[in-house]
């Protein structure tokens, strides 16, 4: 049971806090836009407003607060942590080459022609993909579901973006170093599986499967008992069904949870989209991250190596506009830039919602979302599972509610 602390006491409106709630009900529960809903919003790390909405279930079953979620690419703010753990014991740096750890990808070059039916051109050989490189998106690293190049076809012809039971992570980085790269390393932002592959590193470096060093290292630690690559025995009960949009009618069931792949082990743990996990786990792993690194006496990285982590790293401190190339991310562009891990807010202006400057989030393909603004102390946890997340506005219309029912400001 997750305890409240008194939202009026926190600065926050309880009134104004409750017009989400029917908000959420009227707009996208009563209408069947969403089957399911779980909304935590706490400042200071103390939840201040929480709520449950529709059903678990495609047969009704109802909704409860422990529940399951797959929370696909809020997996890699977690994969980062890992990773800047082992930077921070100077097992690894941000500048080496991946190659020094992933030796397959000291050939890799950006494309140069070729592709479909054709075989692809020798590759270009420029810069090669540094660590920093994937843990900011710039590494020319690609998502098949892009559907835009030659590159995002071979991804979509290798399965790529299926990893979990079709692929060791040796095999998919095998298949990976056959395919070239968008762009050199370092020259543009493209959405990609560069997580996935950092998420190899860390598993390379440390010795131990990623889903291993997650619970030793930060679950554990955080008292994230319920997060993991695959549903723990005897908790097949919670996992929520998983729908897809389809224009003008009701969601499709797409992973129906009681005979769901994540009931069994899979060969390949994604950090970039693996994960399941609770509202209350991941408000745990965002309350360390609003407190520099460190929760209830478990410092998971320090406070200077979470700083660099939520700075822009966009050359120039450009945003996401100037820089990006994808057809989708889990970011909105104008006056958003991105760090080690998360997209953040370097001009809330551009935004056109309200934000501080220096929030970071990120989200997942199932509508998932979360965010940490280190202003205002306040983090959101929201969770549901219909996929693409970009189907509704919902993320900019729960910002616009907390930060309005926010009665007292501290910037």
């Amino acid at each position: 049971m997750i305890e409240l602390a008194d939202a009026a006491t926190l600065g926050f409106d309880a009134a104004r806090l409750t017009r989400i709630d029917a908000f959420l009900e009227a707009q996208y529960i009563e209408t069947g836009r969403l089957k399911n809903a779980q909304l935590l919003v706490a400042r200071e790390g103390q939840p201040v407003h929480h709520a449950h909405f529709g059903s678990l279930r495609d047969d009704d079953t109802p909704m409860r607060e422990d529940a399951l979620f797959r929370i696909a690419s809020m997996t890699k703010p977690i994969t980062s942590i890992a990773f800047m753990q082992l930077v921070e014991q100077c097992k690894v740096a941000l500048d080496d080459p991946v190659a020094r750890v992933i030796p397959e990808f000291a050939n890799l070059g950006a494309y140069a022609g070729g592709g479909g039916a054709l075989p692809f051109a020798p590759m270009q050989r420029g810069r090669p993909i540094r660590f920093v490189d994937l843990m900011t998106h710039m590494s020319g690293l690609t998502y098949g579901f892009q559907n835009r190049s030659s590159v995002d076809a071979a991804y979509r012809a290798a399965e790529l973006d299926l990893s979990r039971g079709k692929f060791t992570a040796d095999e998919y980085i095998a298949a990976l170093a056959e395919i070239p790269l968008e762009f050199e390393p370092g020259t543009r932002w493209n959405y990609s599986v560069s997580t996935d592959v950092l998420g190899i590193a860390v598993e390379r470096v440390s010795g131990m499967r990623l889903g291993d060093y997650f619970r030793n290292h930060i679950f554990e630690p955080l008292g994230m008992g319920d997060t993991a690559f695959r549903v723990a025995e005897g908790q097949a009960d919670r996992l929520a069904d998983a729908y897809g949009y389809r224009p003008g009618k009701a969601p499709r069931l797409v992973d129906r949870a009681a005979e769901s792949r994540l009931l069994d082990d899979g060969k390949f743990d994604s950090g970039g989209g693996g994960l399941i996990g609770t509202a209350a786990d991941y408000h745990r792993f965002c309350a360390m991250l609003l407190n520099k690194g460190e929760l209830d006496g478990a410092r998971i990285v320090a406070p200077k190596t979470l700083d660099l982590m939520a700075a822009n790293h966009l050359p120039g401190g450009a945003d996401l506009t100037q820089m990006s190339q994808s057809l989708f991310s889990e970011a909105n562009n104008a006056g958003t830039g991105f760090g080690l891990g998360f997209a953040m807010v370097i001009d809330p202006a551009q935004t056109l919602m309200p934000a501080s400057k220096g929030e970071f989030y990120w989200g997942g393909a199932y509508s998932t979302a979360f965010f940490v603004d280190p202003v205002e102390k306040i983090t959101m946890v929201f969770m549901t599972q219909l996929y693409p997340s970009s189907t509704y506005p919902i993320r900019r219309q729960l910002k616009t509610l907390i930060y309005s029912a926010l009665a007292e400001s501290y910037a």
